[in-house]
Order: structure tokens, then C-alpha cells, then sequence
């Protein structure tokens, strides 16, 4: 059996496939958004944290990157959180869940100090 199109048949009958890819589409790219919005990075280099203060909303990963050429850790007195000692090139990831201002310092160097705010 042959079926027989109008003009502009085919792109009428495959329009909803097409509105369905786009949505798909657009679907993935929103989640990609919303996971990227989720993970901050602050860089360990030259004995500074940066950024500094660093304003998240609840729920990021911070995750600090040591890009000196000597070891640093991270202390949140207040959470009560001690990193291991960060050689370059290494990383430490920490969830924040609760809104406020949290100051950290280098576990290693008190001198060098930094800011996480979490607000909505």
C-alpha cells in the first residue's frame, strides 16, 4: 500500500518526533546545568585560597584543589572537619547542607585562612 503526502506531509507528521527530541534535549542540558550549579572549586595556590569568599547555595560540593607545590589542608573548626595533607594535584571535596558563613584555615599554615557562605 502507498501512501500519498500532501505537501508539507512529512515535515507535519514528523513534527511531534521533533518536538520530542528537542524537549529531550533540552531536558539533559537543564540537568547538566543543574549538576554543574551544585560542585564549586576553590584553588590552593602560592599559599592563598581563591575564591575567597566563595557563596554557594545548600547542597554544593566545594572542592579544594592544591595547585601549590607544597602541601596544604583544609580545617572547618566549626564543622569539625580536618582534611588529610593535600599534595599537588590533589583534592578535597566537602558537601555543604546547611546555610552560613563557614571560615576555614590551612591545617598546615593557620595564616592562610578562606569563606564559604551558603545561602539560598
Amino acid at each position: 500500500m502507498t501512501e500519498t503526502l500532501q505537501p508539507g506531509g512529512f515535515a507535519l507528521r514528523s513534527l511531534p518526533r521533533r518536538a520530542l527530541g528537542v524537549g529531550v534535549v533540552a531536558l539533559i542540558g537543564s540537568r547538566a546545568r543543574m549538576a554543574a550549579a551544585a560542585d564549586a572549586q576553590v584553588t590552593i595556590d602560592n599559599f592563598t585560597f581563591s575564591p575567597t569568599p566563595l557563596t554557594v547555595k545548600p547542597g554544593t560540593t566545594v572542592t579544594w584543589l592544591n595547585r601549590d607545590d607544597i602541601p596544604h589542608s583544609i580545617v572547618l573548626l566549626s564543622l569539625q572537619v580536618h582534611s588529610h595533607a593535600l599534595d599537588t594535584g590533589d583534592t578535597f571535596p566537602y558537601r555543604f547542607d546547611q546555610a552560613g558563613t563557614y571560615n576555614y584555615v590551612c591545617g598546615l599554615h593557620p595564616h592562610m585562612h578562606g569563606q564559604v557562605v551558603v545561602r539560598d
